[in-house]
């Protein structure tokens, strides 16, 4: 998931996800298809992490990024044993650019998904209500009359996102959304009796 602005763009590169060694490298999971052209030495990196963390504002500056049996890590400028790296776990990194033209076209913040209508077919079928990120791929919370269903942020089932009209065409595939219409008539079926014990 990525950010848009006027003039900026604001994109969502990787997670740390543990302390690699002894010596402050942290093992990386990436976000990009670049990871050759974002993560360079001297690349700098704005990081999300819960308020409480002594890293919450602050930024990371990439010494040199490796590859370890096929997996990324890094290792960042002032972070030198694996005590530090540790503090850095879970933290997500952002960068920010001025040119425009990097920004991928299914790219949003957050705040632009939120309350767009979910349509099937022209037919609104629910609001999105929040969107959860995990390693493997996003999610769209969408609220519809009876629950919540996950929908993931991926072209083959979010087909169009016009933020412009409020709304995100989906292609879900069988089953998505008829599972909450089963999931409501089993909970509208009234109780069955309660069977007597036997003798």
């Amino acid at each position: 998931m990525a950010g848009k602005k006027k003039g900026i763009t604001r994109l969502r590169v990787g997670r740390l996800t543990k302390a690699h060694g002894l010596k402050g490298a942290i093992k990386l999971e990436l976000f990009t298809d670049e990871p050759d052209r974002r993560f360079v030495p001297g690349a700098s990196f704005s990081l999300q992490v819960p308020t409480d963390s002594e890293w919450h504002g602050k930024s990371l500056e990439l010494h040199e990024l490796r590859w370890y049996n096929g997996h990324p890590v890094g290792f960042f400028v002032g972070i030198a044993d694996r005590t530090a790296a540790e503090s850095l776990a879970k933290a997500i990194l952002w960068v920010d650019s001025n040119d425009a033209e990097e920004l991928e076209d299914d790219a949003w913040y957050d705040h632009q998904l939120v309350g767009l209508d979910v349509r099937r077919d022209g037919a609104s079928v629910g609001q999105v209500i929040r969107v959860e990120h995990f390693p493997a791929q996003d999610l769209l919370v969408v609220k519809t009359e009876d629950a919540e269903v996950l929908v993931p942020l991926v072209k083959a089932i979010v087909a169009e996102v016009d933020l412009e009209a409020g709304t995100v065409s989906i292609t879900p595939p069988n089953g998505l959304f008829e599972e909450v219409d089963e999931a409501q008539v089993e909970a509208d079926a009234p109780a069955a009796e309660p069977k007597a014990d036997a003798e």
